[in-house]
Formats: C-alpha cells, structure tokens, sequence
C-alpha cells in the first residue's frame, strides 16, 4: 500500500476514534448522590429529573441516598469521587454554602471541590406563627418580639440550617432577639409549631402550604422577590418592609473537581432539558419549588454569592458546630 495513502487512511481512522470517544459519554448509568432521606424535598428533585434524565440520554440515572449531617456525607463523597461525569451531586444550601462557616472541620472545600452544572430548583421559606397567635401580620410579629421581655423563641430543623440562620437574619432586620429551639426531626418542630410551643418559625412554602390551610398555622411572610403561587394570598417581606430578609434553600447538581467540561456541558444542557418537559416542571412546581435551570457560569456566581452571603450571616451569631 501507498506510504502516504496508509496514513491518509491511519489518520482517518485515528479521527473517527476520536470523534466516537468524544460523542459516547455518556455510555454508561450516571450515579446521582443525595444527601437526604427518601420522600424529602431534595430526593424528590434529584428521582424527578433523574428519572428525565436518563430518558434523555439513553441510560439510568442511579439516584443514591447518603443521608446525615445535613447533607455533608453526599458532598464528602462524591467531592472525592473520580472526576469523570458518572459520579454528580445534588447539593443545596446548607452543605455547600452554610456548612464551610459553621463547621471547622469540614472535610471538603465547597468551592475547590466541585464545579458547577446548573442551579436547578428554588424553594422559598414562609414565617409561620401558631393559629392560635395573637400576631396577625409580620408588623405585628416584630412589634411584639420587640416588646418581649425576653427572647422570642423560633423553631428550627436543625443547628446551622437555613431556618437557624433565617430566624437570626429576621431578629437582626427586626431589631428583636430570638432564641432558635433546635429539633431533631421535622415532625417534631411541626408539632412544636402547631402546639404553640414557639412563637414562630420557617418553613418552605411546599411545607407550610398543607398546614396554613388545614388551619394549623398562620403564614405572615414569605421569603423571595415575588409571592408564590402555591400561597398567593401571604405577601413578601419585601412588600412588608423587610426587604433584608431575604433567603432560600437552592438545590444544584455539582460535579467533582477536573470533570472534563465537555461533560459538564452536556450535563448542563440535559438536565435544563430535562427541567423543561411539563410533568416535571409541574410536579415540582407542586412541590414548592421555582424552576431555574442556570447556566454553569451562572451557577458559579451564586455559589461564591451565597457562601459570601451565610458567612456573614454566621459571623454575627457566633455560631460553630465544632
């Protein structure tokens, strides 16, 4: 054979390898790690999308619970995961851009340890109070919490939440002290709510919505730049005066440092993808959520924004978990 003709033909050869390389991710099942139980809020959009996802690209997407520590377990292990697009979190709030703040020995760096694909869901938080509350609006929730001779007591879902951290950024726009009652489980600071045993607390609107209109609790705020449509009728702190208190739970998929971009490019535009086919966008506007769908570059921002944002917030209070 022609010298020249057999490496015109190696050549060829060499690019279609390369360019089937290229189109083949991906070729294998994607695992997606979450950081919460079954049946909760970030489970319910990492199996929605997912379950989209992997229609849209021909192979499952494995979504793996690793609950506890707020999330911290999923971040810890896919942050040392191999970097190869196969391996993706579903990371939120708490455990990327509270966390680094609250814990000394966190054993991750949030943003040196993964790179962004795409911010995906919003969930807003509403100010409950008791039904049976003598405070009918957030005006008069601060007046009174003002005029308390003690601390103003507010559930929590947990020390070093967004609902802990939420409670002190109100008591600071309020000009009031709060004293945050930690519980352990959501149920239990539900109850607590409910029973009249603090005088208020945060809740997402897709939790507080069942309970405001069963007549359980009252809402008197809600977080965000606009009402939500699952409870139009509570106006926004903004709309109230308190446009300070301003906060929500973000859920985003991440990747391990070094995943090649490409990859993260395609990911980036299917999970957008996925997060615009209407059963999914419904289920989870249901659910309390806002679609985003950002961009990577987008993403980046908000989680630099973010941990700007809560280290601040934390700094204030003084609070550290170890």
């Amino acid at each position: 054979m022609n010298k020249h003709l057999y490496r015109a033909l190696a050549a060829l050869c060499l690019s279609v390898t390369s360019l089937a390389a290229l189109a083949a991710y991906p070729d294998r099942p994607i695992r997606l790690e979450v950081g919460f139980p079954p049946g909760t809020g970030p489970d319910i959009v990492a199996r929605e999308v997912g379950m989209q996802l992997g229609k849209q690209i021909g192979h499952t997407v494995v979504v793996e619970n690793k609950s506890g520590a707020g999330g911290q377990i999923a971040a810890f292990s896919v942050a040392h995961a191999k970097p190869d697009g196969y391996t993706i979190l579903l990371g939120e709030v708490g455990s990327i851009s509270i966390a680094p703040e609250t814990t000394s020995k966190l054993p991750y760096k949030p943003l040196q340890d993964f790179v962004p694909i795409t911010e995906a869901v919003l969930a807003n938080f509403v100010l409950v109070t008791p039904a049976n509350s003598p405070y009918k609006d957030l005006h008069a929730f601060v007046e009174g919490a003002r005029r308390s001779k003690t601390s103003f007591n507010m559930a929590t879902f947990g020390a070093g939440t967004p609902g802990h951290f939420g409670a002190e950024m109100l008591a600071e726009a309020g000009g009031f002290k709060v004293e945050p009652v930690h519980y352990r489980s959501t149920g239990d600071a539900v109850q607590a709510i409910i029973a009249g045993q603090v005088q208020g607390a945060f809740l997402t609107t897709a939790m507080a919505r069942p309970q405001i209109i069963a007549g359980r609790m009252r809402g008197l705020a809600i977080t965000g730049a606009q009402r939500s449509g699952l409870l139009p009728d509570i106006p926004t702190f903004a709309q109230q005066g308190l446009s300070s208190v301003d906060f929500g739970a973000w859920f985003a998929f991440l990747a391990p440092a070094g995943t090649p971009t490409d990859r993260l490019d395609t990911l980036n535009k299917q999970i957008r993808q996925a997060l615009r086919q209407q059963e999914v966008s419904d289920t989870l506007k249901g659910d309390g959520f806002d679609i985003i769908g950002s961009s990577r570059a987008d993403m980046d921002k908000l989680m630099r924004s973010e941990q700007r944002k809560w280290a601040q917030q934390v700094r204030k209070t003084g609070f550290r978990i170890n």
